[in-house]
C-alpha cells in the first residue's frame, strides 16, 4: 500500500472516490473499496427484471429482519411493491430550520400507503450529517459522497428498530440507463471529462495531480460511452456509498437491481427520446396501472443551504477562496476532504482512531 495523498486527493475530487485501492492518504489507513465482483444476472425485458428483483426481495425478507428505504421515486415504488405487507419502510428528510428545501415524503407515504408499509420519516439536521460522516470516513478510509451520511443516519434507525437488512433501489439508474444527462450524446473524450469530473484537482490543490486513468481506460477513438463509464466506475463508487453506510451502522445493504446487468445494447434513442430507464418504466407501468410516473428527484440534501455561510478550506493544502464560485456539492466535496485530512492529523497525533 502506497502512501499518495496528492493523489487521493485528487482522485477523489475528480470521481468521488479513491479509484486505486493500492494507494492511501496516510500510513496504515487503506482506503477501502467495495467488492463488486459479485455475481450478477442477465436482465433483457421487464420480466426477467421483476424475477430477479422478486428473489433478491424475497431472500432479503424471509426471517422479518429486513427495512427498506422509500423515496418518491419509481426504483423503491417497485421494491415496496415486492416486499410483504407491514415492512418497515424508512423515507430520509433533509431538514434547514426556517427554509423549505426538497422533500420526498409525501410522495414516499404514498407508496406506503398503497403496499401496507410501516412508514417512517427519518429527519436530519446538519450537526446529524457532522457527526455522521466522521464515522463514515473512519470506516472508510477516505472522504465520502454526501448522501452517505444520510444512509447511515437511516441504517442505525433501521439498527435500533430490530432490522439488520437494508434493502434500497440502488444502481437501477446506472444499470439501465437513468443518468440522462451522461447518457444525452456521444462525447469527446475532453467533454466527457470536464462533464463527469466532480472538482478539478487544480482548482483547489496547491500541489494537484490530475490521474486521468478511469477516462483512458474507457476512451475509445477519442470518444467516451457514457454507459460503460457509469457501469465501471460510476457503480464502483456508488455501491462503495451504500455498502459503506450500511457497514458502519452495523446493517447489511441489499441492492437489488445491483444483482442484475443489461444483456442487450442499452438504447440510447429511448433515453434521448425522454423514456429514460425504460425497462424499470415498463415494470413500473404494470405494477401500478394508470398511475403517473413521479418526477425523477436525486436523494435530496439541502447542500447549497448547509454551505451558504462557509467560507472554504483553511488548510495549507487548498489555495484561498478556492471555493467561492462552487455549488453545494462541490463545497461538500471540498469541506469533506478537509475534514478527512484533520481527523487523520488527530489520529496520527494520538486522538481518534481512523
Amino acid at each position: 500500500m502506497q502512501v499518495d495523498k496528492e493523489f487521493c486527493m485528487s482522485s477523489y475530487l475528480m470521481y468521488r472516490y479513491v479509484y486505486d485501492s493500492s494507494k492511501c492518504f496516510a500510513k496504515g489507513i487503506p482506503c477501502r473499496q467495495a467488492d463488486i465482483n459479485f455475481g450478477r444476472t442477465a436482465v433483457r425485458d421487464k420480466d426477467s427484471l421483476l424475477k430477479v428483483l422478486r428473489t433478491s426481495v424475497d431472500e432479503a425478507c424471509t426471517d422479518g429482519g429486513a427495512a427498506i428505504a422509500l423515496s418518491g421515486g419509481v426504483d423503491s415504488a417497485i421494491l415496496a411493491r415486492l416486499v410483504p405487507r407491514g415492512t418497515k419502510a424508512y423515507t430520509f428528510r433533509c431538514v434547514v430550520p426556517g427554509i423549505e428545501v426538497t422533500d420526498e415524503s409525501e410522495t414516499a407515504k404514498r407508496w406506503a400507503e398503497i403496499n401496507q408499509l410501516d412508514h417512517d420519516v427519518v429527519d436530519i439536521y446538519w450537526e446529524d450529517i457532522v457527526a455522521a460522516a466522521d464515522k463514515c470516513m473512519v470506516n472508510k478510509g477516505a472522504p465520502i459522497h454526501s448522501i452517505e451520511a444520510q444512509i447511515y443516519i437511516a441504517a442505525v434507525r433501521a439498527r435500533q428498530d430490530g432490522k439488520d437488512k437494508f434493502i434500497f433501489g440502488e444502481n437501477a439508474d446506472i444499470i439501465y440507463g437513468g443518468m440522462n444527462g451522461l447518457l444525452a450524446k456521444d462525447w469527446l473524450y475532453s467533454e466527457f471529462v470536464d462533464r463527469y469530473t466532480y472538482v478539478m484537482p487544480y482548482k483547489v490543490l496547491k500541489n494537484p495531480s490530475f490521474p486521468l486513468e478511469p477516462y483512458r481506460k474507457t476512451e475509445v477513438n477519442g470518444h467516451i460511452d457514457g454507459y460503460d463509464f457509469t457501469n465501471i466506475y460510476f457503480r464502483q463508487e456508488a455501491l462503495g456509498t451504500y455498502i459503506n453506510a450500511c457497514e458502519t451502522a452495523g446493517v447489511a445493504f441489499v441492492g437489488p437491481y445491483s444483482m442484475t446487468y443489461l444483456d442487450t445494447p442499452v438504447d440510447y434513442g429511448e433515453i434521448r427520446s425522454g423514456n429514460t430507464k425504460y425497462i424499470v418504466r415498463e415494470l413500473f407501468r404494470d405494477m401500478y396501472p394508470g398511475t403517473e410516473l413521479p418526477a425523477k428527484i436525486p436523494m435530496p440534501r439541502p447542500v447549497n443551504e448547509w454551505f451558504s455561510g462557509w467560507k472554504g478550506p483553511v488548510r495549507d493544502e487548498f489555495i484561498p477562496h478556492c471555493t467561492d464560485n462552487m455549488n453545494g456539492d462541490q463545497k461538500w466535496m471540498v469541506w469533506c476532504l478537509e475534514r478527512y485530512l484533520n481527523l487523520i492529523e488527530r489520529s496520527q497525533a494520538g486522538g481518534q482512531e481512523v
